[in-house]
């Protein structure tokens, strides 16, 4: 059979919506009528006196951006209104400040902070600068701790640079997306080769170890010839870390993405052609395959995790390390206590009454069952190693095995006695391997779309 008929036939079969399992059970399945408040601080508190050693992780969502990228799927505030910049620092250190009673007297042991959003150089240093020093304040910055940010390089500035430079920040993550004119109009994502080359090269003279691009295939008006471009143009800069994202088109959530069509994005054997050219180039420039679309090179923290075994994924992302509690600061962040997830207040104004009031403002969340657990680690350890262990002859055991045969017919993975393992082809479906452990999902079926394709 004609290769591309083999390929062109997977996708057919395999092209579904499919979670990108940054956690498990996924928002959309979260159980919020056995959680309340009160359950996530006991959780918080619980996972805290375990943190002892690892310390914990901090997120901070900082959700202002000036104009509206088409594309993004997060949740944003668009404004040129910098005022908004005071109050909002003020909220979440008035958030922190309410973990910090829930953790008493007991030393606070910082292992990684990240800032995300939106776009935290909407930010000034100087309020920047204020942010950090007020969560770090009476805390332990473990050494090797990951200090880390995203930024947009059209606004981006030496002062930001040395700013959190100055404060432990080493990990600098740049959203590029695309370089394409045509592609950057219809997204509304505006900067130039110059501009990411002026943020890398000082970021480097100030002394960053680590630099992360963002790069998306599957946008609007994306070809072949456009994708080498951008790709070829990102390696000529070295970044440390390349984040290879897949496009994920969610209209029905994120209305601004109906400025455009289907008919403008590359889908199905298309998509996964730009996929596979921005992979080759890539590995071709000696970075290595790690997780699901993110590549390194040899010598990055992540790399070393990913030999050692401990590369993990939350929702942040990837990362190199497992702290046992990640706490969520800001409006819509998440948090993650192991056995349990809460999320903050989406809406702006909301968030900022109910931390004004001296209230936790997590809205919803989910306490993990002993099942979730079991399905969470298998759905991990495939996200971060391409592998896990089947359980034994449990019903459970018998349902995932069921539907794992088609991924197993289709040399999308092979079993080695009770392990699994992704193949090399499979690696591009592994959101599709990791659904045939999805409990949750397979017990009910959405009836609207809530997730974007696989492929």
């Amino acid at each position: 059979m004609n290769p591309n008929n083999d390929i062109n036939a997977l996708i057919r079969r395999y092209n579904v919506a499919a979670p990108r399992y940054t956690s498990y059970p996924t928002v959309p399945y979260w159980d919020v009528q056995t959680w309340d408040r009160a359950r996530w601080s006991a959780h918080v508190q619980a996972r805290f006196r375990d943190s002892a050693e690892q310390g914990i992780s901090l997120y901070v969502h900082l959700p202002f951006c000036e104009r509206l990228c088409t594309y993004c799927g997060c949740h944003t505030r668009i404004t040129k209104n910098h005022g908004v910049e005071a109050p909002y620092v003020d909220a979440v250190l008035g958030e922190w400040r309410l973990y910090r009673r829930l953790f008493g007297a007991t030393p606070v042991r910082v292992n990684e902070l990240h800032l995300g959003g939106g776009t935290p150089t909407f930010f000034a240093p100087q309020q920047l600068r204020r942010l950090v020093a007020g969560l770090l304040e009476g805390c332990e910055v473990l050494s090797g701790a990951a200090l880390s940010f995203e930024a947009h390089p059209a606004n981006t500035t030496a002062a930001h640079l040395e700013t959190l430079f100055d404060l432990g920040f080493r990990r600098l993550s740049l959203g590029i997306q695309d370089f394409d004119p045509q592609v950057q109009e219809i997204i509304n994502r505006k900067q130039t080769v110059a501009d990411v080359q002026r943020v890398v090269e000082t970021a480097r003279g100030v002394g960053y170890r680590s630099i992360n691009f963002d790069l998306i295939y599957g946008l609007p008006l994306q070809t072949l010839a456009s994708v080498r471009d951008t790709v070829e143009k990102a390696l000529s800069m070295r970044p440390e870390r390349i984040a290879f994202y897949s496009y994920a088109h969610v209209p029905w959530m994120k209305p601004g993405q109906r400025r455009y069509t289907e008919a403008d994005l590359p889908s199905g054997k298309a998509k996964l052609d730009l996929y596979h050219l921005g992979k080759q180039l890539i590995g071709q420039c000696g970075y290595y395959d790690v997780g699901m679309d993110h590549f390194v090179l040899p010598g990055d923290t992540l790399w070393e995790a990913t030999v050692a075994g401990k590369l993990h994924r939350n929702f942040m992302g990837y990362t190199d390390r497992y702290t046992p509690l990640l706490i969520g600061l800001g409006v819509s962040s998440i948090g993650d206590a192991w056995t349990a997830f809460a999320q903050n207040e989406k809406k702006l104004e909301a968030y900022l009454a109910m931390v004004k009031a001296g209230e936790f403002p997590v809205v919803k969340g989910h306490v993990l069952s002993e099942g979730d657990l079991t399905v969470r680690q298998h759905i991990l350890d495939l996200m971060c190693r391409g592998t896990t262990v089947l359980d034994g002859s449990s019903e459970r055991s018998a349902a995932i095995r069921e539907r794992l045969g088609p991924l197993l017919a289709d040399n999308l993975a092979v079993l080695e006695g009770p392990r699994l393992k992704a193949t090399a082809l499979g690696r591009s479906f592994i959101r599709n391997i990791c659904m045939a452990f999805d409990e949750r999902l397979h017990d009910n079926r959405p009836v609207e779309p809530i997730f974007s394709k696989a492929v």
